[in-house]
């Protein structure tokens, strides 16, 4: 092969790479605007919000016209005489805690109240706990239920004035049960009870009479301070997991040259050295300086004059020290740029000048096949120019000090790019904290899904915060 062809498969290589990495900034950069495809929470799950009075063994008990109360109005003469009704949806699994709770009015004459959880097929003339697929705890034996009819000893009895509340840790994988804004026990969840689960009352005496609560009103027990506490459990399991210092200070130092914190680096090293032992980062487990060392100071340079809204300063930067980033002058990379350009005018007033360079060099970009990644951004950013206060119009997200850090990472992997040792996009891309990170977050939703979906999503941005 000749030295025409070896540096034409190069720029081949170059522009392919180039543009896969592109393309990815470019999404990122769209995000925010109202065209484009932005990561959304998980769907909104219905939550039980009032008492189902269709299932329900009506001729046992009434319900309120509020559908939060209920009263056993029969006379009950054998087992099977109970009065049960269950929520109208059931308990919303994606999230940390369930829990709701029943204020005991009356305990009529023999206080067989009874609070729990059931299936959706349950016998509506059984207590809580007495059929598979339920558990219930009882007022008038304190005892608790799991699929059967004979209990185990829990907690205490309780009766009329007590308020009661039954909850599911989908953390922990517990059900748990509160009197008097106490908890008093808790249990595992087998897997049987991974199914459709509704929580359910049952009055069985004449003149029992409860009042449920599904978060309409402030609840007996602290729930907020439960959620806490079983957040910092898990911070705390994560903090005693031992992590030799060499290894997290790795990570660290690996971020900050992937980006090109030069200043922040040479501080971090100081430190290092300062401690006692000085901490060694050994070069192993695939860290490997060199190729995130590749024009360190350049990288850095280009950053901060991003940051600083210097765009044609950067730009020209570019075409001494990498022409090859911005000889194409349709590319992604070049848009982008471009487009922080016409940002920086519109944040200092100068409409004027913003509409000049809008119409030479955003025009371009329009029409093109890759019209739809392009068009939404183009948008966006001339709508800027009919707001008298465009930071607080809904486009003013193109102004946030962030938009300047997603084309200051676009360029910082453009250049990382050009390193011959660069071996694959994602080195160019994400440093190896961040790998680490996205490691974490599909281990965490594959435990979450082995668990049929029950619990919180996994949220980097929550923990971190």
């Amino acid at each position: 092969m000749n030295s025409s062809q070896s540096n034409n498969g190069n720029n081949n290589s170059f522009d392919s790479l180039s543009q896969d990495l592109g393309l990815y900034f470019l999404e990122l950069a769209r995000i925010g605007s109202s065209k484009a495809p932005v990561e959304m929470e998980e769907d909104e799950e219905v939550v039980p919000t009032e008492l189902n009075t269709i299932n329900s063994s009506a001729g046992f008990l009434v319900v309120a016209p509020d559908k939060l109360s209920v009263k056993y109005t029969a006379v009950s003469l054998h087992g099977h005489d109970v009065g049960v009704v269950q929520a109208n949806n059931p308990v919303p699994v994606k999230r940390l805690v369930y829990y709701f709770e029943i204020y005991v009015k009356d305990a009529g004459v023999k206080g067989q109240i009874a609070i729990g959880f059931t299936s959706e097929g349950f016998k509506m003339r059984r207590q809580p706990g007495w059929e598979v697929n339920s558990c219930g705890y009882h007022g008038d034996d304190g005892r608790l239920y799991r699929g059967q009819a004979k209990g185990d000893a829990f907690g205490p009895t309780y009766t009329t004035g007590d308020t009661v509340g039954g909850g599911i840790n989908f953390a922990s994988q517990e059900f748990f049960f509160t009197k008097n804004g106490a908890i008093v026990g808790t249990f595992s969840k087998e897997k049987e009870m991974n199914r459709c689960l509704f929580p359910t009352i049952a009055v069985h005496s004449q003149n029992e009479e409860v009042h449920v609560n599904f978060g309409q009103k402030k609840f007996s027990f602290d729930l907020k301070e439960y959620e806490a506490q079983e957040r910092l459990k898990q911070q705390m399991t994560i903090e005693n997991m031992p992590l030799p210092p060499n290894i997290s200070y790795g990570l660290v130092r690996a971020y900050l040259l992937h980006y090109g914190y030069e200043d922040t680096l040479n501080s971090f090293d100081l430190a290092s050295k300062s401690t006692i032992p000085p901490i060694c980062i050994a070069q192993e487990n695939g860290f490997d300086d060199q190729d995130i060392m590749y024009a360190l100071n350049q990288r850095k340079t280009v950053r901060q004059l991003i940051r600083n809204g210097e765009i044609d300063a950067a730009m020209n930067r570019l075409r001494d020290w990498y022409p090859q980033i911005v000889q194409e002058d349709k590319s992604a990379v070049c848009f982008l740029l471009h487009c922080q350009k016409f940002i920086e005018l519109i944040r200092v007033g100068a409409l004027e000048e913003a509409v000049k360079h809008g119409r030479i060099e955003l025009a371009k970009f329009l029409g093109l096949p890759e019209e739809n990644l392009f068009d939404a951004l183009v948008m966006d950013c001339v709508a800027l120019l009919a707001y008298e206060r465009p930071q607080e119009s809904s486009f003013g997200y193109l102004l946030q000090e962030s938009r300047r850090d997603v084309v200051a990472d676009t360029v910082n992997a453009m250049i990382l790019s050009t390193n011959p040792k660069m071996k694959d996009v994602q080195g160019c891309l994400q440093s190896y904290l961040e790998r680490l990170l996205r490691q974490l977050t599909a281990c965490c939703l594959e435990r979450r899904l082995a668990e049929g979906g029950q619990g919180e999503a996994f949220c980097l941005s929550r923990h971190l915060n």
